[in-house]
């Protein structure tokens, strides 16, 4: 076990992670922390794109319109108008970065070369995008880019178990993490001046989700063990279209197949979306989700479909190779046949709440991205906005530090991580058990469609499982299976009590007892300390 002593410790290597370690100032000694290799987050399979305003017959006030229907009524209009207007600016570094987007041939009516498509929620065509991997090109440049850094550090295979707070002067600061290092089951002690949690989301939480191994809500549930307040967390994005197929695991079928005229179906060929929104196949996610959901359960049909076979074969495997390959690899041919589908966990709105600087209300901790609440999703996540708040916040993260870091204490010396009191399981199967548990009632009972009956059930559940897993957690020498299912049950646990307290539909948090939203939307705000 070691100690290992930094200016910036960032946990998270996805696109929010990455932005922050490359706009810090050459001078700033960094860490960065990955769970797994460095690929391995939600952002290298994102498929859909970044939106933003680039085409002249777009507007700001466009996308800020966009967002605030999409959202429910809950976005808060200056971080929507902060993040769209910095819209712009962001693709034109990931460019500079090297993200090769899918380009058009260019001329004077259209001065930046590059293909832009349109996603659900969407009024114009603003999501630039490298065909349907656009997560693996900004992922794959983001991390070269990185490497070149000398000021950047970066540990893979590991995960942070706990942040590490110190009193300095007159407040308790965060100074750290205990990081466990997954292949060699050492924990380590990282110090630093500040601490970034970019960990990504939870929808590891239900038991269908389109997100890697990853997304378990490490960052959220650390905060909180931390003292910072979470808002929202009842807002459970469900993409409407993952893959459904045996061996398609977290498949996701990009939204940009209906922004091109893909069109859902019944099992017997019927479209059916028209007679749930005028918008059809492009109303929002949470509309499109819900639809699908209730003629999976009228029908008893264990998936719905997708098609996009009536556009020529050529436009659809130059748009969407990925989605065609793997298809095609399970026996699937998209320009013939359409694709079966099902909606699954897929982004977390709600989570920890932050500044425009990305500071929580522990003092040198930072958070963004999927781990951050900034107020632009609002009740419902626009496609292809999550991105671009990664590059917009993490930015402004950077900035901060650098602006800042000087004025910031030393940490001083933290204790080892103890394990002597501790023994290896005999009974791993408690682990197992309690997240498969976990994961289906949350999907049975904590849903796209929710009863109080169902919050309640779930709720006596997940507190059963907290005291299991705390005994267990202090009885045993940790893994990383066993600090997720430990950060999960905190997550599951915040999102029942959110959707709890909100007794309306919104957005993404529909209730069958009350149908309606209230006239004056507000915001779910979880306290620790506090019932």
């Amino acid at each position: 076990m070691a100690t290992f002593r930094y200016d910036v410790l960032i946990i998270g290597s996805g696109a929010a992670g990455l932005t922050v370690a490359l706009g810090l100032p050459d001078g700033v000694q960094a860490a960065l922390l990955s769970k797994g290799e460095l690929t391995h987050a939600s952002t290298y399979y994102a498929q859909g794109g970044v939106a933003a305003v680039l085409d002249s017959d777009d507007s700001l006030e466009s996308h800020v319109r966009d967002t605030h229907l999409a959202g429910g009524g809950l976005c808060h209009d200056d971080a929507v108008r902060y993040t769209v207007e910095n819209g712009p600016q962001a693709i034109r570094w990931l460019i500079d970065q090297g993200v090769d987007f899918t380009r058009l041939e260019g001329s004077e009516a259209n001065p930046l070369p590059y293909h832009l498509t349109r996603e659900g929620g969407h009024s114009h065509r603003r999501i630039i995008h490298a065909a349907d991997a656009t997560g693996v090109a900004i992922s794959s440049t983001l991390i070269d880019r990185v490497k070149e850094r000398d000021n950047v550090h970066l540990f893979e295979h590991r995960v942070a178990v706990d942040l590490i707070l110190q009193e300095h002067g007159n407040e308790r600061r965060c100074c750290g993490a205990y990081v466990h290092n997954i292949k060699t089951g050492e924990t380590d002690v990282i110090l630093a001046r500040s601490v970034v949690l970019a960990t990504g989301g939870a929808s590891k939480v239900y038991l269908y989700t389109s997100n890697p191994d990853v997304a378990t809500g490490d960052g959220i549930a650390m905060a909180w063990r931390a003292g910072c307040r979470v808002a929202n967390m009842e807002f459970m994005q469900f993409h409407p279209t993952c893959l459904y197929h045996p061996k398609a695991k977290s498949f996701l079928i990009t939204e940009a197949i209906r922004g091109e005229g893909g069109r859902l179906l019944l099992p017997n060929g019927e479209r059916f979306m028209p007679r749930f929104d005028e918008r059809a196949e492009l109303a929002p996610r949470d509309v499109v989700a819900r639809a699908i959901d209730h003629e999976m359960k009228r029908l008893g049909a264990d998936c719905l479909y997708l098609d996009i076979s009536h556009k020529p074969a050529d436009f659809i495997i130059e748009h969407f190779p990925t989605v065609y390959a793997k298809c095609l690899q399970l026996g699937l041919d998209i320009t013939r046949d359409p694709i079966p589908v099902v909606p699954a966990a897929h982004y977390t709105c709600g989570g920890v709440i932050i500044d425009r600087a990305g500071r929580t209300d522990v003092p040198g901790l930072y958070a963004l991205g999927e781990t951050g609440f900034t107020g632009l999703h609002g009740a419902n996540r626009m496609a292809s906005n999550s991105l671009l708040e990664c590059f917009v916040y993490g930015r402004a993260v950077a900035e901060h530090i650098g602006e800042h870091l000087q004025e910031l204490p030393e940490p001083r010396e933290a204790a080892p991580w103890d394990d002597s009191k501790v023994t290896d399981s005999d009974e791993d199967v408690v682990i197992s058990h309690n997240w498969d548990e976990l994961r289906r009632f949350m999907w049975d009972y904590v849903g796209i469609v929710r009863t109080t009956k169902r919050l309640e059930r779930a709720q006596h559940r997940v507190e059963m499982l907290k005291k299991e897993i705390t005994e267990y957690y202090s009885n045993y020498h940790i893994s990383n299976d066993l600090l997720e299912l430990r950060n999960l049950v905190v997550i599951a646990d915040l999102i029942i009590r959110s959707a709890l307290q909100r007794k309306e539909s919104r957005g993404l948090h529909f209730m069958r007892e009350f149908p309606d939203a209230d006239p004056v939307g507000k915001d779910s705000v979880l306290v620790p300390g506090q019932p």
